[in-house]
């Protein structure tokens, strides 16, 4: 039950507050409930709070700089801490291994201190764990997340990992896949959103991505490095791989085709101006952009991670290869270059399963019922 009849308060405990995919979904969600939450946000990285600048105005939001902090040794000192700071609430929202001590508090202080529930999201792994869990993680899940109300995945894959390998119960699992606003992305692009011109004949491999090592960017180059000539490599994203990005395009002799242009504050204004959508991460789990990309009616190149080969259309299926082989990623990106037909079929096939399956709306209505349920107010 809420602690009283006003609007409930939500903490929102982060491992990072940047403006990547788990942190536009929260804020998402954030701007979707208005005034109905009040929110306090903390980050385990408290300098990394990027996505702060996309809150509505309207949507009442606190980011305080006394909170205990989300890292260092779990001593009993500190988890007591960041229990005791959850009091005030009456949901708390935690995200990533890195808000797992917050989590750890919760189980460990819950009953003794009356802490209100807790719902703890698990969105995929970074780049050191792209190869393999780790054992001690692991451990500290399976105690960890003893006590929470719900642990809610994006994929299938995280589902069975939360149930075999963490040991958490399916009833206490709760999948929601991630949506958008799919008719933002259906639009027509807006060829002047780009400080990077389309010439007349000129065709985009794209793709949108945080510059980080598990994106496998370097990758990506290699993969369209021998394309025709008209065909360039347009990358939105900021992050510390970029000079890693501009060497291998420099070792390849293709810099005058691959363009780093940062990141981008509406994708959905631009997506729809590339040709073929590429991922080439090592590991993810249910990446929004190639959602983005199906809804903008564009064909899928993409390694088998995560839940892509599931989220893609039937018909691009074949265009999903294997997660570890660069040249195999050349290929189906040449398959797609050389067939313009099979570009627009595979587009619009995408397209009408982004719309069908992963709007914005069903996920918004799947949280709201969650949140609002764990705080006994369905």
């Amino acid at each position: 039950m809420t602690k009283s009849n006003t609007v409930p308060k939500v903490l929102h405990a982060h491992s990072t507050f940047a403006a990547g995919g788990k942190e536009l979904r929260a804020v998402g969600l954030m701007n979707a409930f208005g005034d109905s939450i009040e929110h306090t946000v903390v980050s385990a990285e408290p300098d990394q709070l990027a996505a702060r600048e996309l809150i509505d105005q309207g949507v009442k939001a606190n980011f305080p700089e006394e909170f205990p902090s989300l890292t260092g040794w779990p001593t009993p000192g500190r988890l007591v801490a960041i229990a005791q700071a959850m009091k005030p609430f009456d949901l708390v929202l935690t995200y990533n291994w890195g808000a797992m001590d917050a989590v750890l508090a919760h189980t460990v202080f819950a009953q003794a201190l009356g802490l209100p529930p807790l719902v703890h999201h698990e969105d995929g792994f970074n780049e050191d764990e792209a190869n393999g869990l780790k054992k001690r993680r692991n451990w500290t899940r399976r105690v960890a997340l003893g006590r929470t109300h719900k642990l809610v995945v994006p994929s299938r894959v995280l589902e069975q990992i939360a149930h075999t390998v963490w040991m958490r119960p399916m009833g206490q699992i709760e999948r929601i896949p991630n949506g958008i606003d799919t008719k933002a992305f259906g639009r027509k692009p807006d060829p002047n959103s780009l400080r990077l011109i389309k010439r007349e004949g000129e065709r985009w491999v794209g793709t949108l991505a945080g510059l980080r090592p598990v994106k496998r960017l370097p990758m990506l180059v290699e993969a369209c490095a021998e394309l025709p000539e008209n065909w360039h490599l347009v990358i939105l994203g900021d992050g510390p791989e970029r000079d890693a990005i501009q060497i291998a395009a420099d070792e390849l002799e293709v810099s005058h085709r691959v363009h780093l242009l940062g990141a981008h504050s509406d994708p959905a204004s631009l997506i729809g101006l590339f040709d073929i959508f590429a991922l080439s991460s090592k590991s993810e789990q249910f990446p929004l952009s190639v959602v983005e990309a199906m809804a903008a009616g564009l064909p899928i190149a993409a390694p088998e991670v995560g839940d892509v080969r599931e989220i893609v259309s039937e018909a691009n299926r074949p265009f999903v290869c294997s997660a570890h082989d660069t040249a195999d990623l050349a290929r189906v990106i040449g398959e797609l270059v050389a067939n313009e037909a099979l570009r627009h079929d595979l587009g619009e096939e995408n397209r009408r399963k982004a719309c069908a399956q992963f709007d914005a709306k069903a996920m918004i209505e799947a949280y709201r019922s969650l949140y609002w349920g764990a705080m006994g107010k369905a």
